[in-house]
């Protein structure tokens, strides 16, 4: 626990040091604002030092204080703009690399690392790799790891066809229907979400833009005809959706009791997101989201048990209550 709390402390200096740019930082602004004696800065200066991280001190000819800097020019030779900080985030980010298997890009963006590992002094990846056991996440349950080189290859000619907007054909298993079809389409985007990868494409025979999980494609054969999109996606994939969903929206509303209330308001479920007080009772809450009916709202609500209830629109609150009332059926015999 020492340890992490000291990492914590040493990456906090680094960014208050560089966030300060060329004015500066003295000691005991460091020690004020880390809550901590300026021996104890004097000592993680040292070890940043040691570490390799470019920081000096200069004493100013105004008011004769010394202040500590960061030497951005000591990575100029890595890319344009990047700050000490920035490099380092970048680096202790190589543990997403995990979200990138079975795609195409897990190559080229290992290789990248490494070049950037390379710029790094052995101490200071070595202060950098304590990072993870002070900062760590947890395994989508959802995602496969890896994937067989015949599913990498169908991701790189799914990649391909969007790229070079090429027509293309699926054999595709709706899990849905259950049932396998063949599809011809506009591959427009891959968006990455919830563990998996999914393809948005036009589909002329329904005149609209469907979402397919890669992962269920079991064919894919890029035509020589070429496509011109006809429909502007959003910026962000599956923008009207908890899940990964491409409905339209509708304006839910859902009453959650005092119980699970702090739960609610401590997190953005969307961004359209509003919350006002219930006027029935203390402390319970109303969400009103834009969102498209699907099945991931459907288990967000249902995930809260009794302490939910939709209040609008009409047909979403008579399928939940019907879900409820059949798990009832199934506890009760």
């Amino acid at each position: 626990m020492p340890r992490n709390a000291e990492v914590i402390r040493q990456w906090t200096i680094l960014r208050e040091i560089e966030r300060a740019r060329a004015g500066g930082v003295t000691i005991d602004e460091l020690a004020a604002r880390c809550d901590v004696t300026t021996r104890t800065i004097r000592r993680d200066l040292q070890a940043l030092e040691e570490a390799g991280f470019p920081l000096f001190d200069d004493r100013s000819h105004d008011d004769g204080k010394t202040r500590w800097r960061v030497n951005g020019q000591a990575f100029k030779g890595l890319a344009a703009g990047l700050t000490v900080s920035e490099l380092c985030a970048l680096y202790f980010s190589r543990t997403l690399l995990e979200s990138l298997s079975g795609t195409p890009f897990r190559d080229d963006v290992e290789s990248a690392f490494e070049k950037l590992a390379s710029v790094l002094t052995p101490h200071m990846r070595q202060f950098l790799d304590h990072l993870p056991r002070v900062l760590a996440t947890k395994a989508d349950p959802m995602r496969k790891r890896g994937g067989d080189a015949a599913h990498q290859r169908l991701v790189a000619r799914t990649l391909e066809a969007t790229l070079q907007m090429r027509q293309a054909t699926i054999t595709y298993h709706s899990k849905a229907s259950d049932r396998t079809k063949v599809y011809h389409l506009h591959p427009y985007r891959l968006a990455y979400a919830q563990g998996g990868l999914y393809l948005l494409a036009y589909v002329p025979e329904y005149g609209e833009v469907r979402t397919f999980a890669v992962d269920r494609i079991q064919d894919l054969s890029i035509l020589e005809e070429r496509f011109t999109p006809i429909e502007d996606l959003p910026d962000a994939a599956f923008p009207h959706s908890l899940g990964v969903h491409s409905g339209p929206p509708e304006r839910v509303e859902i009453a959650f009791e005092p119980a699970v209330a702090d739960y609610v308001l401590a997190r953005e479920w969307h961004p359209s997101q509003q919350v006002r007080t219930r006027e029935e009772d203390e402390g319970g809450v109303v969400v009103t989201l834009d969102v498209c009916l699907d099945r991931a709202l459907q288990s967000w609500i249902l995930s809260f048990g009794p302490f939910a209830r939709v209040v609008s629109p009409p047909s979403l609150a008579r399928d939940i209550a019907e879900q409820l009332a059949e798990a009832r059926a199934r506890y009760a015999s």
